[in-house]
Order: C-alpha cells, then sequence, then structure tokens
C-alpha cells in the first residue's frame, strides 16, 4: 500500500462503517420492528415511538453526519478517475444517503413531532392512519439506504479491482 491510497482507504473504511449505522436501522425494521409496532395498540405505539425519538434524537444525526461526511470525502477523493466503477458506485451511494437524509428531514422527522404531542390518553382517532404514513416514508428510506449502502459494498468489492482511482491522488 503507498502512502496515496491510505488516506483513500481510511475514508472507504469510514463510510461502511458508518452507513452500516444507517443501514441497520432499515435491517431492523424488516427484521421485527415494523411487525412489532403492527401489531401495537395506540398507547403502547405512542411510547414507543416518542422513546425511540428520544433516543435517535441525542444519537442518530452523529450516525447520519458521519455518513454522509465521509461518503463526500469519499466521491471526492475517487473523482479524479470519474469513469471507474468505485466513483459511479460512491457517487450512487453517496445520493442514495442524500435521499435518505431528505426523507428523514421531510417526512418521518415531523411525523414523529406530531407523535410527540400525543399522549397514551389523548391521541386522535385516526392514528394508524400516522403509523401507516410513518412506515410509508420509512420504506422509501430503506429502499434508498438499503440500495446505497449495497451499491458502496459492491463497488469495494468489484470496484477496487480497477485500482486507478488511487492513482494519481
Amino acid at each position: 500500500m503507498t502512502s496515496k491510497t491510505l488516506p483513500t482507504k481510511i475514508i472507504l473504511f469510514s463510510a461502511l462503517f458508518t452507513y452500516s449505522w444507517i443501514v441497520s436501522q432499515s435491517y431492523m425494521y424488516v427484521i421485527a420492528l415494523e411487525n412489532v409496532q403492527m401489531a401495537m395498540d395506540a398507547p403502547s405505539y405512542i411510547e414507543l415511538r416518542q422513546l425511540l425519538d428520544t433516543s435517535f434524537k441525542a444519537n442518530f444525526k452523529f450516525a447520519m453526519i458521519g455518513a454522509l461526511a465521509s461518503n463526500l470525502l469519499l466521491v471526492i477523493f475517487t473523482a479524479r478517475n470519474y469513469r471507474s466503477p468505485f466513483f459511479i458506485a460512491a457517487t450512487l451511494s453517496f445520493l442514495a444517503l442524500i435521499v435518505d437524509t431528505l426523507l428523514t428531514l421531510k417526512g418521518n422527522v415531523p411525523l414523529n413531532e406530531l407523535i410527540n404531542t400525543w399522549t397514551t390518553t389523548n391521541y386522535p382517532a385516526d392514528w394508524s392512519e400516522t403509523r401507516a404514513d410513518w412506515l410509508r416514508i420509512f420504506h422509501y428510506r430503506q429502499i434508498a439506504n438499503g440500495s446505497g449502502f449495497v451499491i458502496l459494498l459492491a463497488g469495494t468489492i468489484f470496484g477496487l479491482r480497477d485500482t486507478s482511482y488511487m492513482r494519481n491522488q
């Protein structure tokens, strides 16, 4: 490994590591959390959603900022060879992360704020529609961040044979 490739590999490691934190939320919903939430009555759902939101507000932003920053750096560091499969994968992966972020900020966060105004004894009669809306938006996020992670992983595995993105740095 030359000194020119080390920064790119460190950034790649950081990008994969932080992206895995983002996509792990989606995987947990596929494995169990969606079915669990769909089976809950209103008070249980409200309590769970509010507890999750409090925890995510405190911690998730750091994972998201880290993923966005490291993936942007990866795109920048690999841009010298913009035709390489790895650069294309890094760019598509970063765009998917941006889509996930926008869906979070414009979709799930406003619904979380609405749900946070409810109590376990005072909530709208159509509360399950809000839950369905939240999950629908989250499904789009799952598609975005799941695809982005797989693209980045595939680009790492299959695009690394084309190491020309590391030359000329």
